[in-house]
């Protein structure tokens, strides 16, 4: 891979991952706060859903580290590697924790009567957005699965390769 294809991905990375600080310190508490100010029955479901946010952030950024020591191993040429399959798999479950956070939104969205505003359309957006990520979620973790396993055949075929050669 280019060298500097690498270095593009891993400045795409560290600024993504800062952009996922400043949401989890800044954007996430403050907009909570701002939505309990602005309508008050929202505060007993500020601190779960807060938590949930920066936890789902926290998986993004739990996926994009082992993103960029995935982009190390084939720098070095070592993606071929069982190394590898610790990054995939942390990948997969950081994907499989933030599908699990947005089934537990989705169904305490759909369960629960939550106050709103504005005849509870903010309600149905939110419920909408909640089964679009846990669809989302689903479809990306199946994907790194089948790229786990490609990863597997392609890391097997090159050690029969080496043994020949």
């Amino acid at each position: 891979m280019h060298r500097l294809f690498i270095v593009a991905l891993r400045a795409g990375i560290v600024a993504a991952i800062l952009a996922g600080l400043f949401g989890q310190i800044v954007v996430i508490p403050t907009t909570a706060a701002d939505e309990v100010d602005r309508f008050p029955p929202y505060a007993p479901f500020a601190t779960p859903y807060v938590t949930v946010a920066i936890v789902g952030v926290a998986c993004v950024q739990i996926a994009l580290v082992a993103v960029w020591m995935l982009l190390a191993m084939v720098r070095r040429g070592a993606i071929f590697t069982p190394m590898a399959f610790r990054w995939v798999d942390a990948i997969i479950g950081s994907a499989v924790v933030a599908t699990l956070l947005a089934v537990g939104v989705t169904g305490h969205l759909a369960l629960t009567d939550i106050p709103s505003p504005d005849d509870g359309m903010e309600v149905i957006g939110a419920l909408g957005g909640a089964v679009v990520a846990v669809g989302m979620g689903v479809s990306f973790a199946m994907i790194m699965v089948i790229m786990r396993s490609l990863l597997r055949k392609a890391t097997d075929l090159q050690s029969e390769m080496a043994e020949v050669v």
